[in-house]
């Protein structure tokens, strides 16, 4: 992720469909170019207790649309007292990005959550296209993090599992892609809400994987 339009979409994000629901994960780091802006870099957001929002790209386009995406959602919630499928909140998400063709948003997404038809993730690119899929991953460690979960992940695979797997790609991108690194942000959705994984946890699950910092 970058603080400067004119610089690259150095990122990883990942989503992926679990048993339980959904597991989302992203690394912290900023660029700018070759310096490293920032290292506690926000980018999954809590869009509602059954939705989350990973984020690559631009750092003022991503803020700006999740907070959009956030106050939608909860009027939507307000309005019909019940939570807004995934389904409809990647329809609103993609229906704000094409709407912007003129002035887009430089962003790639993952729209992730749970329903009543269970967990659900969304590819979402600055055009407005919303492509659902078990997994899914973006930004400049993307290609690192598909080449782990092609060959470790399992449909049905436990949330517990999922976390997992994320920290495990996560590793392989932070090692490979200079744009992404300093620390991990791992979020689980279930049935019981959305949860952020603590670091003492994801440290303990990187050590037993015998995975290096």
């Amino acid at each position: 992720m970058t603080a400067n339009e004119e610089v690259k979409k150095g990122t990883t994000t990942i989503g992926m469909v679990c048993k339980e629901g959904v597991v989302m994960a992203t690394e912290m780091r900023a660029t700018m170019g070759t310096l490293i802006a920032h290292k506690t870099t926000q980018k999954l957001f809590k869009i509602d207790e059954n939705l989350g929002l990973a984020v690559a790209g631009v750092v003022g386009d991503a803020q700006t649309l999740a907070r959009y995406i956030t106050a939608e959602v909860q009027l939507y919630k307000l309005k019909r007292g019940q939570l807004m499928t995934v389904k409809s909140a990647a329809t609103l998400t993609s229906n704000i990005l094409s709407g912007s063709r003129f002035y887009p948003y430089w962003v790639g997404l993952i729209l992730g959550g749970v329903d009543k038809d269970g967990g659900h993730v969304y590819a979402l690119d600055m055009v407005g296209g919303a492509i659902p899929d078990e997994y899914v991953t973006t930004g400049s460690g993307s290609p690192y993090v598909y080449g782990v979960l092609e060959d470790h992940y399992e449909s049905g695979l436990t949330v517990s599992d999922g976390v997992d797997l994320a920290a495990r790609a996560l590793h392989a991108a932070m090692k490979r892609d200079s744009a992404s690194g300093d620390g991990m942000t791992i979020a689980t959705i279930t049935s019981d809400g959305l949860s952020l994984v603590e670091k003492k946890d994801i440290d303990k699950r990187m050590a037993k994987m015998k995975l290096s910092s």
